[in-house]
């Protein structure tokens, strides 16, 4: 897709290794930031204003880690009426979170005709079918590209081993009632960490509609001291936090974003409830400079 010095639209936050696949290939990252006042999310007019002649590809995860937030139909029919305009850009959407989805149906951008040749799925079946340690991914893409990814992937591995595709192909066949359970307690627990963040001292805080991540903006903190320890950005916050509140959180500036720190509540409701505990005395009580 890419060749040196080709360029890669990045929208902000993003998968930590997007940027570095792109540096890997040579290429040029263009980095389209958002905030959580736009629900961390890309206009079509933001866009627009990226593409360069130099610009061979767009890649992005909707739903999104690490802010949880997803593109709507009408929001991704915007996107694709920019990119049908500049043929040589090929879409790469990440839909990995797709099922972990409580607002409402999923869209994906391949869904657009007229972006469809333009378009490849990443997808796997770590996240709704929790078959993390199975490690099955796979693309739906042009047949071009489809036949360009075999080639390498020839080269690089003897493929995936025959029970693991077998317990893939079962999941995929798998009636949604098969794991709604799953996506009904991600629900709850979102709930409730939301509920609990919205009480941590100057944490700005939005509602995610799918994946199982917060992404609150903690930009109050940064430039500031806490007991001592000055806090440059992000991933110097999630640090403090750890040694402080024995709480593990994930710095934004490998997301892209400096100013916010990422949530998993992919845990028990009872560790949950102890986190944002901890979290809320430890900056209830911090002395800041």
């Amino acid at each position: 897709i890419i060749n040196d010095g080709d360029e890669v639209i990045l929208p902000a936050p993003y998968w930590v290794s997007y940027d570095e696949m792109v540096k890997m290939m040579g290429g040029k990252s263009v980095f389209i930031e958002t905030s959580i006042d736009t629900d961390f999310k890309m206009t079509a007019e933001q866009l627009e204003n990226a593409i360069t002649p130099k610009t061979k590809a767009l890649l992005y995860s909707s739903p999104c880690n690490p802010s949880g937030s997803f593109y709507t139909y009408e929001e991704l029919e915007k996107i694709a009426n920019v990119i049908a305009k500049h043929p040589q850009i090929t879409i790469i959407s990440d839909e990995i979170y797709e099922r972990i989805n409580y607002d409402r149906k999923h869209t994906s951008i391949a869904e657009f005709p007229q972006v469809y040749e333009q378009t490849a799925v990443i997808n796997g079946m770590s996240k709704a079918f929790a078959m993390t340690g199975w490690r099955i991914g796979y693309s739906a893409c042009p047949t071009w590209l489809a036949k360009a990814c075999e080639k390498i992937q020839g080269q690089m591995t003897s493929g995936a081993n025959t029970m693991a595709q077998k317990a893939s192909i079962t999941a995929l066949k798998s009636s949604p009632s098969e794991y709604q359970y799953m996506i009904e307690e991600f629900r709850k627990r979102r709930d409730i960490v939301y509920d609990l963040l919205k009480e941590v001292p100057n944490f700005k805080v939005n509602y995610p509609k799918a994946a199982f991540y917060f992404f609150p903006d903690i930009s109050y903190y940064c430039g500031k001291t806490l007991n001592g320890t000055y806090i440059k950005d992000a991933d110097d916050f999630a640090m403090f936090l750890l040694d402080s509140a024995h709480v593990g959180t994930v710095g934004g500036v490998s997301f892209g974003n400096p100013e916010c720190i990422r949530f998993s509540y992919a845990a028990s409701e009872e560790e949950l409830k102890e986190s944002m505990k901890r979290l809320r005395e430890c900056l209830e009580k911090v002395e800041i400079s």
